[in-house]
């Protein structure tokens, strides 16, 4: 059973699942604190080339199963046209102005 993207705890990671879930690449890019950055199974990667490859070229869907740290660490089975459905854990560091600052994602 998902939990409910309105209920996650941390209001810029709430955000961050409803850009991704909408396929609003202008209010994912404005949660994110300037310089942010990104890894992918351990190896850091360019966070636009990513996320447009992995998120918005193939329709990304975040279904969050649970939520840790506050709700900045999640538990989620993920979804693109790429690569199918996958279990996939992510990890969110959020700046004091509330913006994402890192996030860590790869195979839970």
């Amino acid at each position: 059973m998902s939990i409910q993207v309105n209920r996650l705890g941390d209001p810029a990671v709430r955000a961050f699942v409803t850009a991704v879930n909408a396929n609003d690449k202008a209010a994912f890019e404005a949660l994110l604190a300037p310089g942010a950055t990104m890894s992918d199974d351990g190896s850091d990667r360019d966070i636009a080339d990513w996320t447009e490859r992995e998120i918005f070229s193939c329709n990304g869907h975040m279904d969050v199963d649970s939520e840790s740290d506050g709700g900045r660490t999640l538990l989620v089975t993920y979804r693109n046209d790429t690569w199918g459905e996958m279990r996939t854990k992510w990890r969110f560091t959020v700046d004091d102005e509330g913006k994402v600052s890192r996030f860590e994602t790869g195979q839970a």
